[in-house]
Formats: C-alpha cells, structure tokens, sequence
C-alpha cells in the first residue's frame, strides 16, 4: 500500500507518498482537502465585546427603560392617544310606530259558535263606489321596502334574466302569477265544498301539486269563516284581500296560503308575510262588516312538488309585535305620498 506523509516547505506543505497496497481512495480524497485553505467567518473580525450589551438587550426578555412596557403605550407614543369608541350594534335599531292605533275593536262583539254556522262570506271589491282608491296591503309594503330587501330583490331579479333572459323572466313572472291564481281558485272551491284535497283530477294539472302539499294541512282546518274577502280599517284607510278566516287546530286565524318552489321551513324564510297577515287581521277586526276579532294568523307554504306544505303559526303576542311593524311601514307610506303630493302642489305654483 502507499503511505501519506507531510513534509513543510517553504512554499506550503509538499505531500510524500509511501508505498502501501491498503490506502482507500476515500482516504486520499480526505488526505487531499488538506490542501485547500480554511474559509474565514464574516463575524470573525467583529468586536464581540463591543456590541454584546445590545445583544443581551435583544436576547432578554426584559426591556430597557426607555423602551415603552407595552404596544399600546408605545402606539400612543408615536401615534397619540387611542381614542375609544362605542362599537355599533349588530341588531337593527328597533323602530316603534308614531301613533300606537288598537289591534283589536274593543266595541265588537267576542267571537261565538253560532257565528261561525252558515257560508263562509266573500265581500267582493267594490271599485268606483270610495274603496278602489284605497291603498292596498300589497301596495304598501311593496312601496316601503328596505334597502337590504331592495338590494336582493334587484340581485335576484338580475340573476333571473341573465338566465332566463328580459322575455324569459317575463313569461315566468306571468305564469307564477297565473298558478297562483288557479292555486287560490281551486282551494276556494276545496274549503267552500267542505273536501279535503282528495278530488284533486278535476282541477288544473298546474295545481294538482300545490293542493296535494297543502292535503295535511285542510285536515286541521275548520269553521270557515271568509274566503277572498275583502277587509278595509275604517280607521287608517287601508284595504286588502284575505285569503281565508277559519279555525285552524280550534284557534281562529286569519290564513294566508303561499306558493313556493324553494323550501320554507322557517317564518324568517316568508319575508314580509307576517306583516302581511297581521295587516289583513287589523283590517278585519276594525270593519263593521265582520261581527268577530281575530287574534291568531296562519301563514301556509305549498309546494309544487306536491312535497308536505309548511305551517307556520304567529301568536296573538307574535300578531301584535307584527302589527306594530305594519304600523311603521303605514306611516312611512303616508309620509311618502304626502311628500309626492307636496312636491307636485309645488311644481304647480
């Protein structure tokens, strides 16, 4: 084998091979770096005792003193005071009517039995003779929507005709007004006969979904009183249509039937409906034409799958909170429509 040996020289180290058979080649390559000369550390030439404060300084978790105990102190040493404010509620502000105009006529007779014998009544909309120029319930709350409903209804809207196109959203909003139509004709002829829902073939095919949905439902639903009646507050001057005044479980409520392809398992999921009802019941218990009170709504989502409808029910203390926002939405109509005809006196001057 061969032997390394190193020998000094003036010139740097000379290295001396020996004759030896069991020198590894990893050996030489080892023996071989000794030749390269050793990198030096850039921090090699720092003063280490110079700047070994500041490092304790940075290393320590103590902090000097004239460095601010905490993050607020220094932001308000470089920035100036933090001033603190009240973070806004996430809650709506609660608004309450002007006027707080009764739910109920105090004058009328209470509810009895023998009232609810005999046809159900259908006061027609009597136009040109002081009631069509009324203002109604849908038209209100139509006219006082908020910014948040304005905004997803325009959403929605946009939506649709991109999808549909301007002609195709066109013909979908007349064919849902024209199911609901046929929707309603129907279900007056199921509660005016006294059925169930069961004979469904002899009504439109468009409906048969809708009534079979809504078949649980008619089985609960007694003592008919009004179907499409026409309601007016002699009071504040408003009209509307209820759908159907009947006993619903053994309450008295006043009903209103919706049709729905999305379900609606909640009553938050129903928007202004609620509103709505409580509206149509206020009406009712102030007009002279029906001799009873209603303290109870039913609001009832079909479906046209015919999937099991939703029942949702508003308390007499749930129909007095939404009256008091139908109260709200009557006086900013109100205010609308004397600031239109302020503005229209005024052009005309």
């Amino acid at each position: 084998m061969f032997i390394l040996k190193r020998v000094a020289s003036g010139g740097g180290i000379i290295m001396r091979i020996s004759q030896c058979t069991s020198l590894s080649v990893s050996y030489l390559s080892a023996c071989y770096c000794l030749r390269s000369p050793k990198r030096r550390s850039p921090y090699s030439s720092v003063d280490s005792e110079r700047y070994s404060s500041l490092v304790k300084s940075v290393m320590s978790s103590r902090v000097s003193s004239q460095t601010p105990e905490t993050l607020q102190a220094e932001d308000e040493h470089v920035y100036g005071p933090v001033i603190k404010s009240q973070m806004p509620s996430t809650k709506p502000e609660m608004r309450v009517p002007k006027t707080l105009h009764p739910f109920l006529h105090c004058d009328k007779t209470p509810e009895t039995e023998e009232l609810e014998s005999g046809h159900p009544a259908r006061i027609l909309l009597k136009r040109g003779q002081g009631r069509s120029h009324l203002p109604s319930v849908t038209r209100i709350l139509q006219q006082t929507l908020s910014p948040e409903q304005i905004f997803y209804l325009e959403r929605w809207k946009k939506r649709m005709i991109a999808e549909l196109g301007e002609e195709g959203f066109k013909e979908y909003t007349q064919n849902l007004f024209r199911q609901g139509k046929l929707f309603h004709s129907a279900l007056e002829d199921v509660l005016a006969s006294g059925a169930a829902g069961s004979e469904t073939s002899k009504h439109p095919p468009e409906v048969e979904g809708y009534l079979q949905s809504i078949s649980h439902i008619l089985e609960d639903v007694t003592a008919v009183r009004a179907i499409e009646s026409t309601v007016q507050h002699d009071t504040l001057s408003y009209l509307g249509i209820v759908d159907c005044v009947a006993r619903y479980r053994g309450v008295l409520c006043v009903i209103d039937w919706k049709t729905s392809d999305k379900q609606k398992p909640f009553l938050s999921n129903t928007y202004d409906n609620p509103v709505q009802v409580a509206a149509y019941a206020g009406a009712l218990n102030n007009d002279d034409n029906y001799k009873y009170q209603v303290e109870n709504g039913l609001i009832v989502v079909a479906y046209k799958d015919g999937a099991p409808a939703h029942a949702h029910q508003l308390s007499s203390e749930l129909m007095l909170e939404y009256w008091n926002k139908w109260l709200v939405r009557f006086e900013e109509f109100t205010e609308q429509r004397s600031g239109h005809a302020s503005n229209a006196f005024s052009e005309k001057r």
